[in-house]
């Protein structure tokens, strides 16, 4: 690696050094571009560059934005989760270019890594923070060693590295009585099968349209991940109900307050001093969506994908994940009680595939 600007510490190597891993191996998986938005050694959001209908470009606020196809997988990462992704550290599979650069200049971010950078990027980036931007260099034909090494408590622990990588080849073995999966949900099974390699274990994803919608990484319960991923991707899919797109905010308000706005607005209940603070954000004070049109736009999202990093031990998962749109579930298999994981899966007519193979990254 290189250091072509700025200077980044342990967690922002820890981020890079993960997250061009992820966007190496989605480009290669895939052959379209990739990108990541890293927060403390786990993916905000991945994402391939699958173009963008009008009202994503309106969720993540680049309507006005010209995009090539690697600044569409970045603000596909990017709009996963806007909230964690608040001074991120952003990865990119290809050469960064101009509109690239202009989608970074605009957000709060800590650095970025990528093969390499265009000029008029790379000039682009250098001004961001005041000349502090960390801007890192990777050789895209490194390979590293074999065996990891990591030094814990005066120990020096080592293993091999998982240089597993996901393929269609990984999703052979359907095991629900619904047998047909889409070449989309195939792409974001393995969109998500990555991103999980790359997350604190233990994790689950949800995908939709070859990008992320919502992570739940590290917690100790499966069903904790499912619910966590799980209410992250209802909010991606709320963000994009017409109310939330037209609110009345007031003028010249930056885009980490409508995010912060925007994350309020869909709360349940805030504090009457938080409303107070909250309703600073907007010309008029809007209309909140209640639990009943909450769940009626809820109830249009279909087509998801779920990947998880090792088995589900109990079907509570797929329950929770039906409520947010999930029709394909991807993951190793496993448990003793797979028959009832399936089983749960068949009620709902979704599609399981296993792939036999753990991703725990930790």
């Amino acid at each position: 690696i290189q250091m072509l600007n700025g200077a980044p510490g342990f967690i922002n190597l820890l981020d890079a050094l993960n997250s061009w891993q992820l966007v190496r191996e989605l480009k290669r998986a895939l052959n379209l571009p990739a990108a990541a938005s890293f927060k403390h050694v786990s993916p905000a959001g991945a994402a391939v560059g699958v173009p963008l209908n009008d009202t994503l470009k309106q969720a993540y606020f680049v309507e006005s934005e010209d995009l090539s196809p690697l600044a569409a997988a970045y603000a596909r990462a990017r709009g996963a989760d806007r909230i964690s992704s608040f001074g991120d550290w952003a990865a990119l599979s290809d050469v960064v270019d101009g509109p690239t650069a202009q989608l970074l200049k605009h957000e709060v971010s800590d650095g970025v890594i990528a093969p390499g950078y265009a000029p008029e990027a790379l000039e682009i980036l250098q001004d961001k923070k005041k000349g502090g931007y960390r801007i890192i260099q990777v050789d895209p034909d490194y390979e590293p060693p074999e065996m990891e090494q990591r030094e814990l408590f005066g120990l020096t622990l080592a293993q091999k590295r998982n240089d597993a990588l996901p393929t269609y080849g990984d999703l052979v073995d359907v095991v629900t009585a619904v047998q047909t999966i889409p070449d989309a949900a195939k792409r974001d099974m393995i969109v998500a099968l990555l991103t999980l390699k790359y997350t604190q274990s233990n994790s689950v994803c949800y995908a939709l349209d070859g990008q992320v919608i919502g992570v739940g990484a590290g917690q100790q319960s499966r069903i904790h991940c499912t619910r966590l991923a799980g209410s992250k991707a209802d909010t991606w899919f709320l963000r994009q109900h017409p109310r939330v797109l037209n609110l009345p905010f007031r003028e010249k308000i930056g885009r980490t307050e409508r995010d912060n706005a925007i994350d309020q607005f869909l709360l349940d209940h805030l504090t009457p001093a938080e409303e107070a603070v909250w309703e600073k954000s907007f010309a008029t004070p809007p209309q909140r969506l209640t639990a009943v049109e909450k769940r009626a736009w809820l109830d249009q999202l279909s087509g998801v994908t779920l990947g998880s990093d090792a088995f589900f031990p109990f079907r509570d998962s797929i329950d929770r994940a039906q409520q947010s749109g999930v029709n394909y579930v991807v993951q190793p298999g496993g448990s003793v009680r797979d028959d009832a994981v399936i089983e749960a899966c068949d009620e709902y007519g979704m599609a399981m595939v296993m792939t036999g193979e753990r991703l725990f990254h930790h």
